[in-house]
């Protein structure tokens, strides 16, 4: 309170000003609690039953310390505390700094008024009214100050807070934990569940700038391992989300209910596993299908292609060629021709070599285990 020290310092109130203004401490207290209630709306309410009562009291202790200090009897200290918590409480209480501070000037209105009123029958000289003025207001704005300062901290410290308990609930999603434990960090970060969340896998470093971009409700985390940074999207609408991360190194994952996005980031870490150019996971179902059971994949295509194993090398990885493009045109031989580069006579020979390899090739079941087969191009 230094500068409402110093302002106290030039003023010389005598005992009978002082003894005046405390015996109106009371009427001021209600005078300026009573204007708050009719001209800052959200304390309507607010300074009603108990909480008015305490309110009063406080008021009526900001103003003896007022007097101690103008009578050079105190530090004002314990009153800039007081005001301290007070900008913390408006925080727990939903209040924003603006009507605080609204009440503030309100305040200080009525409390010159009513302060003036009882100096200056009292004998208050008139050279001295000025500074008396100058003092009150001063001791206001350094309340004010106070006031706002703890309503800052206690928004900041109230943000860590949240944001610790978002990450966490993002780590639970992301490990799968039950349904239980899910509601507990739901009711723990304040956050309401979507019907869906997508897992987006991108480097650490992109991950809070492509927030900034997304639903406000978007759980972040950029501290995995090896730089991975995860965004789990609610409600995504996946074409525009795509269009979104257009310009960024982003993995999409499919949107799945919320409780289970441990789903979604599975998948997309699957897909960044098989290749970087994956993007979208949707785009890539087969592949992933397929590399699911990588050691069941290979003991297929080894059953279902041993035919070829007993050939060259070279001639063999064109017969798989050729097979893979006949499954996939279903035999149409202008399109598996088109497709290989080659005359659709050569697309005859090759068939007919294979069919002698493959006796049973129209056989469903062989069609369906050679279509997996070839599915994928292993190197």
């Amino acid at each position: 309170m230094s500068h409402a020290i110093r302002r106290a310092s030039e003023l010389a109130l005598n005992e009978t000003t002082v003894t005046a203004l405390r015996a109106a401490l009371k009427t001021t207290a209600d005078e300026v609690v009573q204007a708050i209630i009719d001209e800052v709306p959200p304390y309507a309410n607010a300074l009603s039953g108990h909480m008015g009562a305490t309110i009063r009291r406080a008021v009526r202790t900001a103003l003896g310390h007022y007097l101690d200090l103008a009578s050079g009897n105190a530090t004002g200290g314990d009153a800039g505390d007081a005001a301290y918590e007070l900008g913390r409480g408006e925080v727990r209480d939903g209040r924003s700094m603006d009507a605080l501070l609204s009440a503030y000037r309100v305040g200080a209105r009525v409390a010159w008024r009513c302060l003036a009123a009882g100096a200056v029958p009292a004998g208050l000289p008139a050279a001295e009214v000025a500074k008396f003025a100058e003092l009150t207001f001063a001791y206001i704005d350094e309340l004010s100050a106070a006031s706002a300062a703890g309503h800052a901290d206690e928004l900041a410290a109230r943000g860590r807070a949240h944001e610790r308990h978002l990450e966490h609930l993002a780590r639970d999603l992301l490990a799968g934990a039950s349904p239980d434990v899910l509601l507990a960090s739901v009711q723990r970060a304040g956050w309401q569940p979507p019907v869906s969340l997508t897992a987006v896998l991108l480097p650490a470093a992109q991950a809070r700038p492509a927030y900034r971009a997304l639903d406000p409700s978007t759980l972040v985390l950029d501290d995995l391992p090896d730089a991975t940074g995860v965004l789990l999207v609610p409600d995504a609408d996946r074409s525009h989300l795509l269009r979104q991360l257009t310009d960024r190194i982003a993995v999409v994952g499919p949107a799945r209910p919320w409780t289970r996005a441990s789903a979604s980031y599975a998948r997309a870490m699957r897909a960044r596993s098989l290749s970087s150019d994956i993007r979208d996971t949707e785009d890539h179902l087969p592949e992933l299908v397929l590399s699911a059971d990588v050691e069941a994949f290979a003991d297929l295509r080894a059953r279902a292609l041993a035919p070829l194993r007993t050939l060259p090398v070279a001639t063999a990885r064109r017969l798989e060629e050729t097979l893979r493009a006949w499954l996939l045109h279903q035999g149409r031989r202008d399109e598996v021709a088109a497709a290989l580069f080659v005359h659709p006579q050569t697309v005859r020979y090759r068939m007919s070599q294979l069919r002698e390899l493959f006796p049973d090739l129209a056989s469903p079941h062989q069609a369906l285990e050679l279509t997996l087969a070839v599915g994928l191009r292993v190197s």
